[in-house]
């Protein structure tokens, strides 16, 4: 098997173990063809998880992994199949089996036609935020930024607005060179999930593009109340109380972003700006 198999096959197996489908009692259909998976024996784990559909079709878990191993075998046609079988299933209206196709399509690398999947998931449920949610995530990751912001954007039209989704957003936005929509977009993630720490660091990243140094201190302290031993927040912080010219508080903070142990190269240069200002006259 090639390696870039075995990583398709990774990925399959931590996709479903981020949606549950790993037990803990007795092997389901589902856990055995994951562990065959694991084995790289893609085919005999097929084969169980259409023995076990063609007994009890209602197990869509099942259905789910089979569509994705048939992407890593490259047997797209079978996988669509199955997708339409599952869209069949569910509900009305219902997203998840064209995100689902989605999902194996990325697998095997044929990321327009994933986007494809997540525009049918979009338009199956002109009201759901999934499928944009999806849409915009991957445009995002995949360096699409026009594309995620319009995607994004429509995720939280549709109601589907999370720390995540505007954590994302405020990214896409800055690469749009949109500054004051990735602040935005950060402080509305910070409003959802004031305990996140990603938004209050995107925050400060807006705040630093700007040389807004007071900004830049308020972000950081928001993100070292969440995350108290990030030792890269206080060497920021100290950044910033160096720039507002409060050289003893940004000595003290590079102190203890040392302590939590923050870039030592970043360090000595910080230090080394702060002797050279300290040294010219006033």
């Amino acid at each position: 098997m090639s390696a870039r198999r075995r990583n398709q096959t990774a990925r399959v197996l931590l996709a479903c173990v981020a949606l549950g489908l790993v037990g803990c009692v007795k092997p389901t259909p589902v856990e055995r063809a994951m562990s065959l998976a694991r084995q790289h024996r893609e085919e005999e784990g097929v084969a169980l998880l259409r023995q076990d559909l063609a007994s009890h079709p209602d197990h869509d878990d099942a259905r789910r992994l089979l569509i994705r191993l048939l992407a890593v075998q490259s047997n797209l046609p079978a996988a669509r199949d199955e997708v339409e079988a599952l869209a069949a299933r569910l509900p009305p209206g219902d997203p998840s089996a064209w995100i689902e196709l989605g999902h194996a399509l990325e697998l095997v690398h044929k990321f327009e036609e994933a986007m494809a999947a997540y525009q049918t998931a979009s338009e199956t449920s002109p009201l759901s935020p999934l499928g944009p949610r999806e849409a915009g995530l991957r445009a995002a990751r995949w360096g699409e930024w026009a594309q995620a912001e319009t995607w994004l954007t429509e995720a939280v039209k549709r109601g589907g607005a999370s720390a995540e989704i505007w954590h994302t957003l405020g990214l896409v936005r800055l690469n749009l060179h949109d500054v004051v929509g990735a602040r935005d977009a950060y402080r509305q993630g910070i409003a959802l999930d004031p305990k996140g720490a990603d938004c209050w660091l995107g925050l400060a990243t807006v705040a630093l593009s700007e040389h807004d140094w007071g900004g830049a201190l308020f972000a950081y302290d928001g993100a070292l109340r969440v995350r108290p031993d990030w030792g890269d927040g206080e060497l920021g912080r100290a950044w910033a109380l160096a720039r507002l010219g409060r050289r003893v508080e940004a000595t003290k903070a590079l102190e203890r972003a040392e302590e939590l142990g923050a870039n030592p190269s970043a360090l000595a240069k910080q230090r080394a700006l702060l002797r050279r200002e300290e040294a010219a006259p006033h």
